[in-house]
């Protein structure tokens, strides 16, 4: 770590703006995300689907469609702007630097070749390793997400791998370099609820053990209060309320977060405590169809004259809390 990264958070996405480019139009679907992220750290990344939390992943790894193009802000990595690099440095950054979890394993591992063999060539690509090295830790990176007989699972191929070990492997692939960052893109969404549990315990273990910051992309917040220290919300490619996870919980502060937390049932009551889950009303408006002033304003039960017309901007609340909203008054 440089000097002039020192004390300064390991991941810092500032004002990051992608857009898809259509035929006619260009239509903002990562729109000035700002966020941190400290080493050792889980920042949670929630919200609905297609509010964009899949786009600023692919944002921030340069992995973005051919319809899509960042057009503006910053995404630093121990200080250095990932997207200012040119492609043959970000290669080498991905995989070694940081790297991501998708939430499909069958079309995330290549089908024609056995498993051990694509965990090698990360290792042989970023660490210069003989083919019998990178063999050797790719058998050790299976073993470390607890599939056994790993020697032997290291010359199978994909199809031969169950759901939740296809998932193992593709974090011990992803592993395998000690990265000091994870994107886990909804890591646990295909698989059953047993599997999902020892998929999250497997990533926190590992968390503990490698020391690496890991941003964790999911709509499920009862995953989000097992897992993160902070938590972000995203509604139509913009965050609209950042906070601790016990103080989101707590108190949210966003009508959308109050939607959300709704949705799983209330905010952690159970038995005769249990809040019923309640549906926020309407659907998160299509890209193209992003009603004019906050977004949110058609689905949201405490709107107001202005919400219909200006776009509330992030203020801070205090206390490591931001919310976009004009319910208070310290949002511009």
């Amino acid at each position: 770590m440089s000097p002039e990264s020192a004390g300064r958070p390991l991941l810092e996405v500032r004002d990051l703006r992608t857009d898809i480019v259509t035929a006619s139009r260009v239509l903002p679907a990562v729109d000035r995300v700002s966020f941190d992220l400290s080493a050792g750290e889980t920042l949670g990344l929630v919200g609905e689907s297609g509010c964009g939390k899949t786009m600023t992943a692919l944002s921030i790894m340069r992995l973005l469609p051919p319809s899509a193009r960042v057009s503006g802000g910053e995404v630093l990595l121990s200080g250095r702007d990932l997207l200012r690099l040119p492609e043959a440095e970000m290669c080498r950054v991905r995989g070694d630097q940081i790297s991501i979890v998708f939430q499909e394993p069958t079309s995330a591992l290549n089908p024609v070749f056995r498993v051990g063999a694509q965990i090698a060539e990360a290792i042989r690509l970023h660490r210069g390793a003989s083919r019998s090295e990178a063999m050797a830790e790719a058998v050790r990176a299976l073993a470390a997400v607890s599939i056994p007989d790993a020697a032997r699972r290291a010359r199978e191929y994909p199809h031969e791998f169950s759901g939740g070990m296809r998932q193992r492997a593709l974090i011990a692939m992803a592993l395998a370099c000690r990265p000091a960052l994870l994107i886990a893109d909804e890591p646990t969404t295909a698989l059953d609820v047993t599997i999902q549990a020892e998929i999250l315990e497997t990533l926190q273990r590992l968390q503990r053990e490698i020391g690496l910051a890991m941003l964790l992309i999911t709509h499920d917040l009862g995953v989000v209060a097992e897992t993160a220290e902070r938590v972000a919300v995203m509604y139509c490619g913009r965050i609209v309320e950042q906070a601790p996870v016990a103080d989101l919980f707590r108190d949210p502060k966003h009508p959308y977060t109050r939607g959300l937390l709704a949705c799983a049932g209330g905010r952690g009551g159970s038995g005769e405590n249990a809040a019923a889950p309640k549906a926020i009303s309407g659907m998160v408006p299509d890209i193209a169809a992003r009603p004019m002033g906050c977004p949110f304003w058609p689905r949201c039960p405490e709107a107001r004259d202005r919400c219909r017309v200006e776009e509330p901007q992030p203020a801070s609340l205090g206390g490591g809390r931001e919310v976009a909203c004009f319910l208070y008054p310290e949002t511009r």
